[in-house]
């Protein structure tokens, strides 16, 4: 059995320095920058951004060419109101427009932006998952 949990997300990217710079333009924080990776630091886990040829390689697939795949990394947020300040920051910082804000059909509220290396994120108000004080989410 493994533990039930993730510590570490890593996103292949295609300019290192460029998606360093997205990020530090939603507000971000690196905690480093090493040769061909950056680690943000997030609450109870780490964001890695690696460039995608040595994610690859690292991967024991050189070569391969690594896409973005079907995933969805998403925020909540306690309001509607914090999720169009999310979304508006994250485009400003030059996200890309998939879906904004809306409500939504099972209750709550939600619009999708993607990173400039085509990571698709989710921002979302769920008023059946009360956020913590500190934002982090359990589900009830």
């Amino acid at each position: 059995m493994t533990p039930q949990r993730v510590t570490l997300i890593t996103l292949g990217v295609a300019d290192l320095a460029a998606s360093v710079g997205f990020y530090r333009r939603l507000g971000w924080r690196p905690h480093g920058v090493q040769e061909g990776i950056a680690f943000f630091q997030m609450q109870g886990s780490v964001l890695a951004l690696f460039g995608r040829a040595d994610l690859a390689a690292d991967q024991g697939r050189p070569g391969a060419v690594l896409g973005t795949g079907a995933v969805t990394l998403a925020q909540n947020f306690a309001s509607e109101a914090e999720v169009d300040a999310a979304f508006e920051v994250a485009i400003a910082a030059g996200g890309v427009v998939l879906k904004r804000p809306e409500k939504v059909f099972w209750g709550g509220y939600s619009g999708y932006w993607a990173d400039p290396d085509g990571h698709v994120w989710e921002v979302a108000m769920n008023p059946f998952w009360p956020l913590a004080e500190d934002g982090s989410l359990t589900l009830p």
